[in-house]
């Protein structure tokens, strides 16, 4: 199988971002943004969805960390659409619905070519030291576009942003996983009645 990895750069006037990326991996990740709470739910992501992910990221934490979340994103979609290749013989797409103490939240994906991202997630407001609970919705908005996949993620219950953000990342790590896996059966057809995954 050709090997599904990519390294993707980009500067801006706000931040610097590198992402290294092996969506065959086995969960490795080193996570540097400058935000702790982001961190640890990058880490959650790669190691659910047991890919090896090396994020470095540099923002104007100074102004707040808007620029930084919303920017990782970016580069993880890309990062993520470069690497799936042509998408030759994947399941496409999956679903998980994942519980954290008293939240409940699925997440459902479909490797469509086309970035789309419906956030229906109650998070309260809430700081979880630099990074505000709203800054969720922004990273998953970034990160499906660029990656060029369907995405939803919906709460059924839950209070604590915490619990409530992090089943949304350790879900859809898990569903990416599971819509990224190599199907023996399709071998190497290209899982669309269209022929085309855009």
């Amino acid at each position: 199988m050709t090997s599904r990895t990519a390294t993707i750069t980009r500067t801006t006037k706000e931040t610097d971002v590198t992402i290294a990326l092996n969506i065959d991996g086995a969960g490795s990740t080193s996570i540097d943004t400058g935000i702790p709470f982001f961190d640890h739910m990058l880490d959650a992501f790669g190691r659910h969805g047991l890919f090896d992910l090396d994020v470095k990221a540099k923002g104007d934490l100074e102004v707040d960390a808007h620029h930084t979340v919303e920017d990782v994103g970016i580069v993880l979609g890309q990062a993520f659409a470069e690497a799936m290749g042509a998408k030759r013989g994947i399941t496409r797409f999956a679903s998980q619905a994942l519980p954290m103490d008293e939240a409940l939240v699925m997440a459902a994906i479909d490797i469509s070519g086309r970035g789309q991202m419906h956030f229906d997630v109650l998070v309260p407001p809430a700081m979880m030291g630099l990074f505000d609970s709203s800054l969720a919705k922004e990273f998953f908005i970034a990160f499906a576009t660029n990656a060029g996949i369907t995405l939803h993620v919906v709460s059924f219950k839950g209070e604590n942003a915490h619990h409530l953000i992090e089943a949304a990342f350790k879900a859809t790590g898990r569903v990416l996983r599971s819509a990224l896996e190599i199907d023996p059966r399709a071998a190497d057809q290209l899982p669309s009645t269209k022929g085309s995954l855009a």
